[in-house]
């Protein structure tokens, strides 16, 4: 009789305990992770339903992606989401252990690519702080040697990443690189010519809801000005 009990127990436990992992995985977490040193702030909104695990993943500058194929199994959980960059989509696979208070992620390229890892801690539900949004058209000019120099720039943010153009130069539009956002600092440097030699110009900003104010210059610092350019 003891020896069925005993039998009864362990198999109530089995069951059980994945029932209490599931339990303790519904809800929000939030941590955020380091992507091409930018610190990228993110929030998971899941659903545990016995193994199954639905929800949301929230980056800064980003589209909120929905959670697929989502596993809780004892204290691992996995899943996918679809995720886009400059222009590309890719799968992202995230995997999980977690306990009463956060989960420890790794995650990445589903071919291996790219990935990272996280610790994310159980938060309220309140949405991630949006900051300025220096995805748009700015537009402003400086002085170049007594003369007023018109300059566009078109920026897109998502993820901690700053990509696109800057137009109005005189080698004409430059392609924005190594573009970072970081709350409301952004960073980038270009590519142009003057006087038939290549340079390197590196802008740092700082945005608000209607206007960037720029900083830049040389790479070897020989030469610099400011800029303020409007949202248009």
């Amino acid at each position: 009789m003891k020896s069925v009990a005993r039998l009864l127990g362990l198999i109530a436990l089995v069951v059980l305990v994945p029932c209490v992992y599931a339990a303790d995985l519904t809800g929000t977490w939030k941590g955020s992770f380091d992507f091409q040193g930018t610190d990228v702030p993110i929030a998971l909104h899941l659903t545990a339903t016995g193994a199954a695990v639905t929800g949301t993943v929230e980056r800064a500058g980003a589209p909120t992606a929905e959670i697929h194929e989502g596993k809780a199994e004892a204290d691992a959980v996995t899943f996918w989401i679809n995720a886009d960059y400059e222009g590309t989509t890719y799968k992202l696979v995230f995997k999980g252990k977690f306990a009463t208070d956060k989960i420890d992620f790794v995650f990445g390229t589903e071919d291996g690519s790219w990935g990272t890892s996280m610790t994310l801690t159980k938060a309220d539900d309140a949405a991630l702080p949006a900051g300025p949004d220096a995805t748009g058209t700015w537009k402003g000019s400086f002085d170049f040697q007594g003369t007023d120099v018109p300059l566009s720039f078109h920026l897109k943010a998502a993820a901690g990443v700053l990509t696109g153009t800057v137009e109005g130069l005189p080698s004409g539009t430059a392609e924005v690189h190594e573009g970072k956002v970081d709350g409301d600092a952004i960073s980038f440097s270009i590519l142009t010519d003057y006087q038939g030699t290549p340079v390197k110009l590196l802008y740092k900003g700082k945005v608000t809801a209607t206007a960037i104010k720029f900083t830049f210059g040389t790479e070897d610092g020989s030469w610099g000005t400011e800029l303020t350019a409007g949202k248009v």
